[in-house]
């Protein structure tokens, strides 16, 4: 007996000595899936949408070396009645309204302030589609019509194979892909948990291998199409997204900060929704959006392309909220009225009539409940209506 106990005091010991060997090797793995798993805690996700870096894999989107663009400041904004308890109830974080290019309103709230660079969730989304603009006008991609193989060979054999740039730009690919942030089984968050284990998000796209329709024929709000369109500017270009944002759109927007994208194991930046700006310079970005993709002088983005993204070109039900090329129009949407717009949330508010700017950022942890989005365009609506 004595000697079994040694035995298995020895097995004992060297599993503990083995847990512990494991829990060194793979700590930064565990951290981050332990910053996944906690990411939206409600006491933890505040500071958490400011600090992303601290928890995750990061590539550097350097605002170059220009001048920092100013933001005039004109007449305080007189706001809506109520818009205090809508801060209270919707988490906001920040926000920021800008008319004729003038700064009218800028506040912040919970603890955070103007240096955050907050996390962009879906806004990112938009961003990319601004690049993808560029690159089509400069002819590095050819056609909206070209199949995503072309320029993502990994995708041959998959769900994507057949559906085309057009497709995925307008969520409308057909893959089947589950977006319930609140099962953890789904694939949104098997994806979170690749980045967080080091993954990579390319393997994880390419596994998937059926679809509800044929690409074209119904839109479904699906992230993992976002990404493909990632591929498709690597492709491309043979150069990372980080480094063409970083120069085509992040520097001639003369930005107060560098700004940072999360990425995958393999370096690969989680193009759908892992931008982190601070609000002054999504304001900056959705400026230039405003007037037609110039800003400081300088065509960044093409017109024409700013025309076609945002309009409503998707397969969408009739009278429901449309989808343009990775950015949203609202139901019964006025002229020149869109959006970007990203979970727990996060807006970029346009309307180019009234050449009104609304940044805001949130952690509203009941984004999903049925009104709230329509709430939250109705009191940006109010907003514009009073400037």
């Amino acid at each position: 007996m004595r000697t079994l106990g040694k035995w298995l005091g020895r097995i004992l010991l060297s599993l503990i000595l083995a847990a512990v060997v494991i829990g060194v090797w793979k700590r930064e793995e565990i951290l981050r899936l332990w910053a996944v798993n906690s990411l939206f805690a409600e006491d933890r996700i505040v500071g958490n949408f400011s600090n992303m870096d601290a928890a995750f894999l990061t590539a550097p989107l350097p605002r170059g070396n220009g001048p920092v663009s100013p933001l005039p400041i004109g007449d305080p904004a007189p706001l809506p009645a109520g818009i205090g308890d809508w801060i209270d109830q919707r988490a906001v974080t920040s926000l920021l309204v800008m008319k004729d290019g003038e700064i009218r309103h800028e506040d912040y709230f919970l603890g955070t302030g103007p240096d955050d660079r907050r996390i962009s969730w879906s806004i990112a989304k938009s961003y990319l589609s601004a690049l993808f603009g560029i690159l089509l006008d400069e002819g590095t991609i050819a056609s909206l019509d070209d199949p995503v193989t072309r320029y993502a060979p990994l995708l041959t054999g998959t769900a994507y194979d057949g559906a085309t740039l057009r497709n995925v730009l307008n969520m409308a690919s057909g893959v089947i892909f589950d977006e319930d942030y609140h099962d953890p089984n789904s694939d949104i968050n098997r994806m979170g948990r690749v980045i967080a284990l080091g993954g990579t998000l390319d393997d994880f796209t390419a596994s998937f291998s059926e679809r509800f329709s044929d690409p074209g024929q119904v839109w479904k709000y699906v992230s993992i199409d976002t990404h493909v369109i990632g591929m498709v500017i690597r492709g491309a270009t043979g150069r990372s997204v980080s480094e063409l944002l970083a120069e085509k759109i992040i520097a001639p927007l003369g930005q107060e900060q560098d700004a940072y994208y999360l990425t995958d194991g393999a370096g690969v930046a989680f193009v759908l929704g892992g931008l982190n700006i601070t609000t002054r310079d999504y304001a900056r970005f959705a400026q230039m959006i405003l007037q037609n993709g110039t800003y400081n002088g300088q065509q960044i983005v093409p017109a024409g392309w700013i025309a076609a993204s945002t309009a409503a070109t998707a397969p969408t039900e009739p009278g429901r909220t449309a989808y343009g090329y990775q950015w949203w129009i609202p139901a019964k949407a006025r002229p020149g009225e869109f959006l970007g717009r990203g979970v727990y949330g996060q807006y970029l508010y346009i309307d180019q009539t009234r050449k009104v700017v609304i940044v805001a950022t949130a952690a509203d942890r009941a984004f999903r409940e049925p009104g709230v989005n329509d709430g939250n365009i109705a009191m940006f609506r109010q907003i514009a209506d009073g400037l």
